[in-house]
């Protein structure tokens, strides 16, 4: 369990996937983690539902917390560093999860060596199933790396990667939990044309998709290989494939990580 009091300045929905993601795994407790919002709902709403502490002042986050979680619009993020600029210690840690702000323009709008790390999570978090990258400022350190790290595995897994990869990390894993409910809703929708009730063919379709990526995981095998092995000759599986083939699947997929990484530089810039 961590020892710093946990500061979000922010409270939208990704800072609330953290919060449950890191209460659950058990690494902070709710009397160590205090959230920003101008938003009474989202305040009432994370205080009765987690327990732990809110308040409309992003000071008060910056004075209270150790560990300071930047959580808000990327076209915010430098008015609320400038808001903050004078409480933020030496001993504060800030980790952004602004989406596509650089950290040289977190860094300019802090004290002069401020430690920070910009990070890309994902909503699976809320299921222990994250997938994030992170880079490392100019100030952070070894010790504030296996922090974030030691976040990030708690709810899923954490990647570290030079900063200039974290808008790619935005379009593939950030938005990618999207891109993986249409295809698992348009498998639910075959089954059911095909027959199978509704819940099941979504059931059916959903653990499909899980088996599928431990597979990747726990073998280490491509997915080509694993493809291979299901596709025997003349069977089932590879007339589906061909039809995947003829419907572009591929090059929509490529397509639309592509477009998600090109939207992510256009929000940092944004916040510049």
């Amino acid at each position: 369990m961590l020892e710093q009091r946990i500061g979000f300045l922010g409270a939208g929905q990704m800072a609330e996937a953290l919060i449950r993601g890191w209460l659950q795994a058990g690494v902070s407790t709710p009397d160590k983690i205090i959230a920003s919002d101008v938003m009474a709902a989202r305040r009432e709403l994370l205080g009765r539902e987690w327990g732990i502490a809110t308040t409309a002042e992003n000071r008060e986050v910056a004075r209270q917390g150790d560990l300071l979680i930047l959580a808000v619009k990327p076209h915010l993020v430098v008015p609320v560093l400038e808001e903050i600029r004078e409480d933020v210690r030496p001993d504060h840690l800030v980790v952004s999860i602004a989406a596509g702000v650089p950290l040289r323009v977190i860094e300019a709008h802090l004290p002069a060596a401020t430690r920070a790390i910009r990070v890309m999570p994902n909503t699976p978090c809320l299921v222990g199933a994250a997938a994030a990258g992170f880079a490392r400022g100019s100030h952070a350190t070894d010790e504030d790396e296996q922090t974030v790290q030691i976040l990030l595995d708690a709810v899923g897994r954490g990647l570290a990667l030079e900063e200039r990869l974290l808008d790619a990390v935005t379009g593939l894993s950030g938005s990618g939990p999207a891109f993986v409910y249409v295809i698992i809703e348009a498998l639910a929708d075959g089954g059911v044309r095909m027959g199978l009730p509704r819940s099941a063919a979504q059931l059916l379709a959903a653990q499909t998709v899980l088996g599928a990526a431990r597979m990747v995981l726990e073998t280490g095998q491509h997915p080509a290989q694993l493809k291979d092995a299901v596709a025997s000759p003349g069977g089932t599986t590879i007339a589906g494939l061909q039809a995947l083939e003829r419907g572009g699947l591929r090059a929509a997929l490529m397509d639309a990580v592509q477009a998600a990484t090109l939207r992510s530089q256009e929000l940092g810039a944004l916040g510049q």
